[in-house]
Parts: structure tokens; sequence; C-alpha cells
């Protein structure tokens, strides 16, 4: 069989593969294939190009696959959609397989970075403590909610929150009372394992899980030599990027994290809206919290970055600025990934 392009709609047990030729005409197909089988059947196909969605598992396959010589290439799920419903074949695993055959010889395809085993690892720090977080709020927002029912109104700050429900616990009947007691104290504990991975204020020096992994990795603390980059934004940007080689350029990195204008021009006449917040909205998260950093931590300085970021948020307000200062961060961030040079703050 003359099989150039495969595309596999991968799954927990059952996989459908999906092989045409030269012509696109189909010419290997495999509705159902089990986990155990998926890797001795790829190995016995010829060199080609193999296409996935980027959801679970994708990375792992990847790897495998290209040890057999393959050419590996991973797509958002939203971009094979398209192609899927083009056919008219309704949704099922095959039609899958055959959509991702299709799109992933698209010439304007955007394709997703493969991350190996050390990549995948550190983000695995950065999912769990994302996770941590999210419960913590989640906490907060439900204890706010019990408390209510009883007419005490707290503010949402969580300083003021625990400084000031002291006074109300004696108020609370005796179950009341005990509930909110173990959400405190269960908050107490989130608290503890957040600072186990990263506290809000790190150094270098501190045995932190996320802190640690970025003074290990060189890359990262090249990218922390960037005003408003910490640990834990450097270590996602290179767990996330890598080298940042899957992009042309520091601006087609910027509109992947939709830190740049949605356009909705027409007619000649450029429009541009706010920005798209495509791509991955926790490292977008991460740099704009920088870039407030970064502002708040302006005083007098006279660098060239200072002098640029203190002029902006005079000319465009707060808010803008510190979406230009992330947008600017990143493509500075591609710069020292891509060409492995350190970073200099120059008065000129």
């Amino acid at each position: 069989m003359n099989i150039v392009t495969v595309g596999i709609d991968l799954a927990k047990n059952v996989f459908a593969l999906h092989g045409v030729d030269q012509s696109g005409k189909a010419v290997f197909i495999k509705p159902k294939v089990v986990r155990g089988q998926l890797l001795e059947t790829v190995a016995n196909l010829p060199p080609c190009l193999i296409g996935m969605e980027a959801c679970s598992g994708a990375h792992y396959w990847a790897r495998q696959f290209s040890r057999f010589g393959h050419t590996v290439k991973l797509m958002a799920p939203k971009f094979v959609a398209p192609y899927r419903m083009s056919g008219k074949r309704g949704k099922n695993d095959a039609a899958d397989a055959a959509a991702i055959c299709e799109a992933v010889t698209r010439p304007n395809m955007r394709f997703v970075p493969v991350k190996d085993v050390d990549q995948q690892a550190i983000l695995c720090l950065h999912r769990t403590r994302q996770g941590f977080i999210e419960e913590r709020t989640a906490l907060y927002n439900r204890l706010r909610g019990l408390i209510s029912e009883f007419g005490i109104v707290l503010p949402q700050k969580v300083e003021r929150l625990r400084r000031e429900i002291g006074a109300h616990l004696e108020a609370l009947p005796g179950w009341a009372n005990r509930c909110v007691g173990d959400l405190l104290v269960h908050a107490d504990r989130l608290n503890e394992r957040i600072d186990e991975y990263a506290p809000k204020e790190v150094l270098l020096g501190d045995d932190k899980a996320i802190a640690e992994a970025a003074k290990q990795d060189q890359r990262s603390r090249r990218l922390m030599q960037l005003p408003g980059i910490g640990p834990t934004t450097a270590s996602a940007l290179v767990a996330s990027l890598g080298g940042g080689h899957d992009f042309k350029n520091g601006r087609q990195l910027a509109a992947w994290a939709g830190l740049v204008p949605g356009q909705y021009s027409s007619g000649g006449k450029a429009r541009l809206g706010r920005i798209t917040k495509a791509g991955d909205a926790y490292l977008r998260s991460l740099l704009v919290m920088g870039a407030r950093a970064v502002l708040s931590g302006l005083g007098e300085k006279l660098d060239r970055f200072s002098r640029w970021a203190r002029n902006l948020a005079e000319r465009r307000g707060y808010w803008k600025a510190a979406v230009a200062i992330a947008a600017k961060n990143l493509r500075l961030a591609w710069a020292v990934m891509h060409y492995g040079e350190d970073f200099r703050l120059t008065t000129e």
C-alpha cells in the first residue's frame, strides 16, 4: 500500500485509522483498533505523515509514532471539525479519522507543538497548582454562600473574609458553626499545598517545586531576566513552548496567545477590536499579572523598558498598557528562547 497520510482518531481504548495515497484515495481504513494493537499497527506502516487531534494522550502517542520514522502533527479539535462536516459524514470515529487525515494536509493548518516528557512533567506542576487555586476559590464562594443564609454578608477579598468571619462564628447555630470551621481548616490546608508548589513571592533560593524546576533550566533563568516574568511564568513558557521554534517570530507567538487585537476588516477599511483571547488562557493570565507587577513597580526607573511602559500607561490607560506589556514580554520571551541570548535592560 502506498500510504502517504494517516489520520488517527484518539480515544482511551478503541482507535480509528484512515490512510490515503498520493492522490487522496482511501487505501487504509481501520475503524476499530484496540489500544494494545495501535503501536504495532502504526509500526507496520511505511513512514508517512500522521495527523491527530491535540487531546488527552496525543503528545505521548506522537513521541511513540516518531520513533518509527513517521512525521506526526497535532491539531486543535476545533480546526478539524469543519472538515468532518464538509463531507456530510456525520459524527463517528471513522468520520473523525477521515476528517483528521484531510485536515492535516491543508497548507494553512495551524499545528500544536509536540511536547517532550520533561515539558509535560513541568506542566503537571502548573496544572496541579492551578487546580488547588480553583478549589480554594470555590471553597470560599461556598463558605460565603452558606453564611449569607444566616444574614452574614462579608467582603469578597479573602484576607478581609478571614479577618472578619471570626466575629460572626458565635452567631451561627451549632452545625453551621462546625461546617464553617471545617471549611476554614480545609482552606488553610489548600494554602499550604499551593505554597509547596509556588508561593506568591518566591526567590530562586526557595526549595519550592516550580521555583526549583525554573532554577534548574537555563532557558527559564534567561526568561526571568525579563521584567514581569518570574519562576512560575518562565517555567510555564518553557514547558508550553520549548525553544519557540514552532513560531516564525514573536508577533506570531503573541497572536497564538490571544494578546493581539481581533480584526473585523472589510472593504479595505481596517477595524481592530479587543484582544482575541485565543490560545492558552493560563499563559495569558500569567503574562498579564506580570505586566501589572511591572506597572506597580515602575517608580522612577529610567531604563528604556520602564520609560516606555510609563508613557504607555499615561497615554492609553492602565489596562491597555498591561496587555501591551504582556504582549511585548511574550515577544521578548520568544527572542530569548529562539536565539538563546540573555536579556539586558538599557538606559538609551
